[in-house]
């Protein structure tokens, strides 16, 4: 160490407000993943489903076809704005888009790497920092809880409503 930069440091006392700085210990413990999935219409209401691992291809078609149908029964055409997900691109579910455009469910896709102009991202940004900011869960079911109230919590905030529906983990091959 340079003698001459401790000879002519300055001495710096930190003083807080805190009389016990709170340690947390991380386990070493990995947990799985956990998955969410939704339809946010901004200010208007967000569908969402949560599941532990990766979101079964089957659970994302037949959210879509749900969609579909509901845009077939309103006579309104539904505009659904994707990232690039390989689930929103594999081969089964590109099979579908015809029938589900003839449904009137169009699906548009962001420019890739640009989740700053998808608001799901957005909303999951301030549930992420709003609602579980600080603190620590001991499983995945724990963080599904607190991802279920985060969600609930953002919609009476924001005025809109949530609805939470099933999905189906993939299984491992």
């Amino acid at each position: 160490m340079n003698q001459d930069f401790v000879r002519g440091a300055i001495p710096v006392t930190l003083i807080t407000n805190f009389r016990e700085q709170k340690r947390l210990e991380q386990t070493l413990r990995r947990g799985r993943r956990l998955s969410i999935v939704g339809l946010l219409q901004p200010e208007i209401s967000f569908i969402y489903g949560l599941v532990i691992g990766g979101v079964d291809r089957k659970a994302y078609i037949k959210m879509m076809e749900s969609e579909a149908r509901g845009a077939q029964r309103s006579k309104r055409i539904r505009v659904i704005v994707q990232d690039n997900g390989p689930i929103h691109r594999c081969n089964e579910v590109q099979k579908i888009w015809s029938k589900w455009e003839n449904q009137g469910l169009y699906i548009l896709f962001l420019p890739k790497y640009c989740s700053e102009m998808n608001p799901r991202e957005l909303e999951w940004q301030h549930i992420k920092k709003d609602e579980l900011a600080g603190q620590t869960f001991e499983d995945e079911l724990e963080l599904a809880y607190a991802v279920i109230n985060g969600v609930e919590a953002r919609g009476k905030k924001g005025n809109y409503s949530t609805k939470r529906i099933k999905l189906r983990a993939e299984r491992p091959t």
